[in-house]
């Protein structure tokens, strides 16, 4: 979106497709009733039906067409606002300043015509009728493009914008955060179109390994709604390839390890790449570190990464399952393990999925798991600076974690990150920080000062350059 000559013709674009609009807006004011005048009208109003559906020269420089379409609606919202303003000063000028009396209404012996300012009453509701109607096409047709095509509204911002369509001022205020956020979608996500093709020939995730990503717990690798988010896609773009671990949800680190082992050795009998790279979030970096007890496994793995995860445990953890009744949890854990059930894990475990993420599950862990030799192992972690700064319900949990754990992602403690010869904090400018959810994208979010999914392609690269 930086070509020069696209940009003028962006502007003349939107310049003429708001002369048009407001023609035919204000046409009842502005054209007398000739038939020439008639004429332009029309035409005007054809040219609003032609400006409303095709995106023409506003998407030039557009690549995907999702976002072509996310474009051509958030445009068609700001020609809506600068109309909406514009119609609303010119009525009010016609009313109480021109005063346009139109000098063909008849004058009627013993009718007496009313008026509005200075405008008869029929040609203002007639005003009033064309401008709303064309107002009202070019926001719907707006709105509904954003609606469909934004991943960055989110449930929340659509629910707020239904809800206060109709409480004026609220509505236009509103209205502007999502043309606002529509903006820094297609020109963000635009950009990162544009660096894919130009680094596609390069492939700098194409590794000499292939990298197997690990889920978290209470998660599965699901087909339609990816827990890694928008991340695999890039890395796909960028020349990776991968698996997924799919492991079982809610299970033991030692019953979720048995199943890694199982993967990293049909990944690595199937494809005869001898290794892997794994790439494991919260829990997952456990069921790597158990799956790696095993010698033949152990060889199998080139290097693992880490994120997130909770290698010494979560203290908040112990606390409450010493502190909630056994018959409580039991209930608890009776309900997860049947929904869990149905999500596809054969022998799911609520309670000791819970329990393995404990501080004192982990003490023990680390004594007894040690690291295997001639496997490169980092670790990532990051924080949220307040509780403001998380989705739900990780804005609910950072209080009690940070009351045992310290400074914390919403789930894990700081100190419980650090695994390996290499430790790296993921930060961000600003207020928010980093969530347990944001590091993988669970949210779909672009975060400001972060770009999660620049995070795994450099990752990745990173092991590329390490030979792995």
């Amino acid at each position: 979106m930086k070509n020069p000559l696209h940009t003028i013709i962006r502007i003349i674009y939107h310049l003429l497709f708001l002369f048009v609009l407001l023609l035919a807006t204000n046409s009842v004011f502005l054209l007398a009733s000739g038939a020439y005048d008639s004429i332009v009208m029309i035409i005007a109003m054809c040219m609003c039906f032609f400006f409303w559906l095709w995106p023409g020269a506003c998407t030039k420089d557009i690549r995907e067409g999702r976002i072509k379409q996310l474009w051509f609606g958030n445009i068609q919202l700001r020609i809506f606002l600068e109309a909406l303003v514009i119609t609303i000063i010119y009525t009010l000028l016609e009313i109480l300043v021109f005063k346009n009396v139109d000098i063909d209404v008849p004058a009627v012996e013993g009718v007496s015509i009313r008026y509005i300012g200075g405008v008869p009453w029929q040609k203002f509701v007639g005003h009033a009728v064309i401008a709303t109607v064309f107002l009202s096409i070019t926001f719907w047709i707006g709105i509904i493009r954003i609606y469909l095509t934004s991943v960055q509204l989110g449930i929340k911002m659509r629910v707020i914008g239904i809800l206060c369509g109709l409480i004026f001022p609220l509505n236009l205020i509103v209205l502007g955060m999502m043309i606002r956020t529509t903006l820094q979608e297609v020109i963000f996500e635009n950009d990162k179109t544009i660096l894919n093709e130009q680094r596609k020939v390069d492939r700098i995730c194409a590794t000499k390994y292939p990298v197997l990503l690990l889920h978290g717990v209470f998660f599965r690798d699901f087909k339609y709604f990816d827990y890694w988010g928008r991340v695999p896609g890039e890395l796909y773009a960028n020349g990776c390839t991968f698996f997924y671990g799919e492991q079982q949800s809610a299970a033991s680190v030692e019953s979720c390890g048995q199943e890694v082992a199982r993967k990293i050795k049909e990944i690595t009998e199937m494809t005869g790449c001898e290794k892997v790279n794994i790439i494991a979030h919260s829990k997952g970096g456990l069921d790597a570190r158990s799956a790696m007890t095993d010698p033949d496994i152990a060889r199998r793995v080139a290097s693992l990464t880490t994120i997130n995860t909770p290698h010494r445990g979560c203290e908040f953890a112990d606390y409450l399952l010493n502190k909630i009744p056994e018959k409580t949890q039991k209930v608890v854990a009776a309900g997860y393990n049947k929904t869990l059930s149905k999500l596809g894990d054969y022998n799911p475990d609520f309670i000791v999925a819970c329990r393995n993420l404990t501080h004192s599950f982990c003490t023990e862990f680390n004594e007894k798991v040690k690291d295997p030799e001639g496997v490169y192992i980092q670790s990532y972690g990051s924080l949220l600076k307040n509780h403001r700064g998380g989705q739900f319900p990780l804005n609910l949990t950072y209080g009690l974690v940070n009351a045992f754990d310290g400074g914390n992602d919403g789930l894990v403690g700081e100190a419980s990150f650090p695994w390996g010869s290499d430790f790296h904090l993921i930060t961000a400018p600003g207020k928010r920080g980093i969530s347990h959810g944001d590091v993988i994208d669970l949210n779909r979010e672009n975060i400001p000062g972060y770009d999660v999914r620049e995070f795994y392609v450099q990752l990745v690269a990173d092991l590329k350059k390490k030979g792995f």
